[in-house]
């Protein structure tokens, strides 16, 4: 009988500590062509909960327990497939071919000059924002449910076609998210194309640490490991400047909140209205490392971010101004959520000295970004 229990408990050991099923597909309305948009449910046994859909691979819901237990959806967005199709800041969806600005729409590639759309001026001065009119956060991606030892996933598939928005070349992109028994949320990106073209593609979710509709986010504290930013002009396109954070606003290489600089006098807060700046990520080598930490003190929730990429951006939910309703019936206030979005830096077609994001036909992208989330 000994030897049994023994055996048991080795059986036990060593077994999967969640053993995860494939997540099913529900039905979530159709576009306004009459596509049907789907979505899936990711759990694990520590009850978070995230639900993202076939449409702009948007999650439209992350449930995340705070120091008591009690479990809140923590991210912006709508109940309903129709809401995000009449107007949305890009609630939690994928952005691309390009995120970020691109400045005047325009940039060259291999002496050939392209022309993109010009959906945004800030400052009056136009540029080509998140892949454009239609970007990636406005088509419907194929879904695929996915399991493996200890977390569920889906992998969502989008080609972009040879000229789509402007830009250059058939690029085949997935996106995979995975959310774990260990609560990471990691998503996996990976692109190939048949002829040189920029891509800089990133989660575009609004987190409020509170719960979405409970006020602004001012008292969360955020750390970065980023000593430099890359400076905007008023059209908040980067100088090319790659800036020292000390001494300003923008260092977070020690705990402060969000609402402790955010009004500062300072020429890139004015260009902003706020953070909506990218900073230079300390860790530059690809390898997965962590960027920055979010603590609420009111929950107790924790997210830190990691990721391969060499840039953050954050923004501080300056431009919500109330006018769209939340899920749970509240409106969206100013600064009621924030962005922490993993990229290349914003213009890098048009900036020599950033990193490249220039994609060519053979190679393949590969990039991760990890959203992991505890409580103290």
């Amino acid at each position: 009988m000994k030897n049994i229990l023994i055996c048991l408990l080795a059986m036990t050991t060593l077994a999967p500590a969640f053993a995860a099923a494939k997540p099913q597909a529900q039905p979530f309305g159709k576009t306004t062509d009459g596509t049907p948009v789907e979505i899936y449910t990711l759990t694990n046994p520590k009850g978070t909960r995230l639900r993202a859909m076939t449409y702009g691979a948007i999650v439209v819901s992350l449930e995340t327990p705070d120091r008591n237990g009690q479990s809140a959806d923590i991210v912006l967005g709508y109940n309903t497939l129709a809401e995000y199709l009449k107007d949305t800041p890009y609630f939690g969806a994928i952005v691309g071919r390009y995120g970020n600005r691109i400045a005047h729409g325009k940039f060259s590639l291999a002496g050939k000059s392209y022309t993109l759309a010009t959906n945004n001026s800030p400052g009056g001065m136009p540029c080509s924002l998140h892949g454009g009119l239609k970007g990636f956060d406005k088509v419907v991606w194929r879904g695929e449910p996915l399991a493996k030892p200890g977390a569920q996933g889906v992998k969502f598939t989008y080609v972009s076609k040879d000229g789509e928005e402007g830009y250059p070349g058939n690029l085949t992109l997935s996106v995979t998210y995975w959310l774990g028994e260990d609560n990471d949320w990691r998503i996996d990106y990976l692109a190939t194309t048949d002829k040189a073209t920029p891509v800089n593609v990133t989660q575009h979710s609004y987190f409020n640490l509170k719960g979405e509709g409970n006020g602004d986010i001012l008292g969360h504290t955020l750390t970065f490991k980023a000593s430099r930013i890359t400076p905007v002009n008023a059209g908040l396109i980067p100088t090319g400047e790659l800036r020292s954070v000390q001494g300003t606003p923008f260092d977070f290489s020690t705990p402060h909140t969000i609402g402790e600089r955010v009004n500062a006098t300072d020429e890139q807060m004015k260009f902003g209205g706020g953070y909506d700046h990218n900073w230079v990520l300390d860790s530059q080598n690809g390898s997965l490392a962590l960027a920055a930490t979010v603590h609420e003190p009111t929950t107790g929730r924790v997210m830190q971010v990691l990721t391969t990429e060499p840039g953050l951006q954050f923004y501080c939910g300056n431009f919500l101004d109330g006018k769209l309703i939340g899920k749970s019936g509240k409106p969206y206030q100013f600064r009621n959520g924030f962005c922490l979005e993993t990229q290349h830096y914003p213009d890098s077609p048009n900036q020599p000295k950033f990193p490249s994001t220039i994609l060519q036909p053979g190679q393949t992208l590969k990039s991760t970004t990890v959203y992991r989330f505890s409580v103290k």
